[in-house]
This record gives structure tokens, C-alpha cells and sequence, in this order.
């Protein structure tokens, strides 16, 4: 990672920030400017009712299955719906993949624009009932074809990724933000965050969020029962790998950059290896090391 934190950053509001750095786009239009700002009302509702979820009974699940086989909570269908209704109403996308539907979304035609948003509406949600952090994850891409959008519009590697983005809801609510000109951080809550050191929480916005402010190593290889790994390359690995090489760090699948892989699918998945340089570097030849030893 870079010795730069992200947190040394000018005391800009969000919505500020994201105006600014619209303003700064040759022949920019303001449809990502409304998209940002869009996605960030919708992360300040999920907010809310995460810290209101015991009050107003949200706890628990909801009776369903996600499309990728996990149990779907209360909070995880509203944190869908306020993602996609704001999106939509933002008069900017034409092309929505959420985690937690199984087909892509198309935006009607009255509301549509350019762009193509993948989301984990609140990713780390089986943390939901034990009161540990969660998150939400977004990437942005913009239309390249002129077909009428289609589920194809989202199968782009992510160094066409436009901006990126995750929340953090943990005692503080912090948004890490990413336009392509290095990363930024904002929290609506001033908290501390914990020391570096070795630990899991099973949230992976939680569990990165930490690699990228102190360092370090976050991973989720291939393994017997994953051997394609457990995370979804469009709406997880994709946006985060965009933010980490945005700070200075380096995100693989163990054989490539993971925002050079070519989507063949909506909900795909991929080993995932994210972190600092050095740290990335030395688990890359541990594992090259291995491989030769074990032929």
C-alpha cells in the first residue's frame, strides 16, 4: 500500500467531494455525479436501519435464498430495494446486478443512462444477528454497446471500472470512494478503528477495510470446496481490487490481476488475493513454492 493513508484527504462533505471530482471529468455530463450521489443516499438509509434493525424487528431471516445459495435477511431484502430504487431513480443506469437476484436488472426505459452498477446490497449479512460489521460493495461501469441493455453490458473486466465503492457499517459508518484518482475515505461518524493483526470477522468489507487503512493481507483462495473461490467477481472482488490498486496495493486471483479477468457470467466467482505489495508478493511465492514441491 502506499504510505499515504486514505483518510489524509481534504474536509470535504461527501456530496461535495463527488461534485468535485465530476467537475474534474472532460465532457462530463453529471449522470455519474447523480449516480454517486444516488448510491450514497441509499447507504445512509441501510445505515440507519442497521443501527435500528433490533428496534424495529429486522433481525432474522426473511425465508429465502439468495442466487448464490446464502439465506437472505430482513435487512438484506430492504438494503436490495433501497439500492435498486435509488439507482434507478437517479435517471442514470440502465443496468443493475445485484447479489441478491438472479437475473440482471433493467432500469425502465424512461429512467435509463449509462451506466451499469454491480452491488452487494450488504455483503457479510449472516454477521447481522451477532451485531459485527457489515458493508455494502458497488462498482460502476458504463455501457459500451449500443443494443438495448442487456446482461452482456455487465460482463466488463474491471479496468473498465468507472468508480468503486464500499460502506462499512461498524460503530462508525465510513464510505471508501474511488474515481479512478486515487481513494478516499469518509465517515459519518467520527470512531476509531481497531490495530493491525491477524483476524477474520467473515465480513469481507470489514476484513479489507482494515487491510487497506493498516496493511497487510486479505484472501480467499481456491480451495477443495471453492476450487473457484467463494467471492463474486462483479459486485466483490472487482470493486475492491479497483479501490486496493487505487491505494498502492495489488489484487489477484493467484494467476492474474483480477481486474483483468474477462467476466463469462453475472454471478461468477474467483480466488481472491488482495493486500499490499510485499505481503501479496511473499503469499504469491509461498504458494508458487508449494506447487513445486507438491509436483
Amino acid at each position: 500500500m502506499s504510505d499515504r493513508s486514505p483518510f489524509e484527504t481534504d474536509m470535504l462533505t461527501l456530496n461535495r467531494y463527488v461534485m468535485e471530482k465530476g467537475r474534474r471529468v472532460k465532457g462530463a455530463t453529471g449522470e455519474l455525479t447523480q449516480l454517486l450521489n444516488s448510491m450514497l443516499t441509499a447507504i445512509k438509509a441501510i445505515s440507519s436501519a442497521v443501527r435500528k434493525a433490533g428496534l424495529a424487528h429486522m433481525f432474522g431471516i426473511a425465508g429465502t435464498m439468495n442466487v448464490t445459495g446464502d439465506e437472505q435477511k430482513k435487512l438484506d431484502v430492504l438494503s436490495n430495494s433501497l439500492v435498486i430504487n435509488m439507482l434507478q431513480s437517479s435517471y442514470s443506469t440502465c443496468v443493475l446486478v445485484s447479489e441478491e437476484n438472479k437475473e440482471a436488472i433493467i432500469t425502465p426505459k424512461e429512467k435509463r443512462g449509462k451506466y451499469v452498477v454491480c452491488f452487494d446490497p450488504l455483503d457479510g449479512s449472516s454477521n447481522i444477528d451477532c451485531l459485527a460489521s457489515i458493508g455494502t460493495i458497488f462498482a460502476v461501469y458504463k455501457k459500451t454497446s449500443e443494443d438495448e441493455p442487456s446482461e452482456k453490458d455487465a460482463l466488463q473486466p474491471g479496468r473498465n471500472l468507472v468508480a468503486a465503492g464500499y460502506a462499512l457499517y461498524g460503530s462508525a459508518t465510513l464510505v471508501a470512494l474511488s474515481t479512478g484518482q486515487g481513494v478516499d475515505c469518509f465517515m459519518l461518524d467520527p470512531e476509531g478503528v481497531s490495530p493491525y493483526g491477524a483476524r477474520y470477522v467473515g465480513s469481507m468489507v470489514a476484513d479489507v477495510h482494515r487491510t487497506l487503512v493498516y496493511g497487510g493481507i486479505f484472501l480467499y483462495p481456491a480451495n477443495q470446496k471453492s476450487p473457484k473461490g467463494k467471492l463474486r467477481l462483479l459486485y466483490e472482488c472487482n470493486p475492491i481490487a479497483f479501490i486496493m490498486e487505487q491505494a498502492g496495493g495489488v489484487a489477484t486471483t493467484g494467476t492474474e490481476a483480477v481486474l483483468d479477468v474477462k467476466p463469462e457470467s453475472i454471478h461468477q466467482r474467483v480466488p481472491f488475493v488482495v493486500g499490499s505489495p510485499e505481503d501479496v508478493q511473499e503469499y504469491l511465492a509461498f504458494v508458487q513454492k508449494h506447487q513445486k514441491s507438491s509436483k
